[in-house]
């Protein structure tokens, strides 16, 4: 793959996980995978991204009053500290790789599977099981370098809490926070960045910005989808079958 190629990719990357309110994490370690870029450098380049266009993210769905802090403060309660322990923790390298390609099909569920749920259908949010759920999406996050959007969306949208924008505004915010968290888990042991992050954070923002502007209004990518979820499985078959 062309380095162009992979600026190209990225900002479309970014833009279709703005667009549903995703920091596009999973997406960008797929692009580094393919690329060759080593794992300890893939984690905290992909939450660096993260921060930039999740908040891009969530200040236009935000502003559109999609955001229900009553649903996302539990998730959040426990997804922090826990996004920071799973940031301590170092995952073998072909561990890694696995679990990061079986992650990987989550988006693509998200994007084809999880279809719009109306409000008449919504259902009121249980406590205990926002809890839960946020705890283990953090850990899980944070030790995969994600934000946990790809994890977090499907589940809002399974159980019925939240339609689609309320779903990205939410993600957004809860793709922020466990970013930060799992950077500072990081740092504990020491963080190195891919020699290119500057022009990285560049695209993926500008990529971030026209994406949550444009699915905060009423926007249908179908095409793109389509271009990502092959991305992607390319991605989760090299990380999961390949030996190297």
């Amino acid at each position: 793959m062309s380095i162009e190629v992979f600026y190209i990719i990225l900002f479309f990357v970014a833009f279709l996980y703005a667009s549903v309110g995703h920091g596009g994490a999973s997406g960008y370690l797929a692009l580094m995978a393919l690329y060759g870029i080593a794992p300890e450098e893939m984690k905290p380049t992909a939450l660096v991204l993260n921060l930039f266009v999740s908040i891009t993210s969530f200040s236009h769905y935000y502003r559109g009053g999609f955001f229900s802090k009553k649903i996302f403060i539990p998730i959040a309660a426990m997804s922090i500290p826990m996004a920071f322990i799973g940031g301590m923790i170092t995952v073998e390298e072909t561990v890694y790789k696995r679990i990061l390609g079986v992650l990987l099909l989550f988006p693509i569920l998200r994007f084809f599977f999880f279809k719009n749920v109306e409000d008449c259908q919504l259902r009121p949010h249980t406590v205990s099981v926002a809890i839960i759920s946020g705890g283990i999406v953090g850990l899980l996050s944070g030790m995969i370098g994600i934000g946990g959007g790809i994890l977090l969306s499907p589940l809002l949208l399974l159980l019925q809490w939240t339609n689609q924008k309320q779903t990205a505004a939410i993600s957004a915010a809860f793709i922020f926070v466990n970013s930060l968290a799992g950077l500072g888990g990081m740092l504990t042991r020491g963080i190195t960045f891919t020699g290119d992050m500057a022009l990285f954070v560049g695209v993926a923002l500008v990529g971030g910005f026209l994406g949550a502007y444009l699915g905060s209004k009423k926007f249908n990518a179908t095409i793109l989808k389509y271009v990502l979820a092959v991305v992607l499985l390319l991605a989760s078959y090299k990380l999961v079958f390949s030996k190297a």
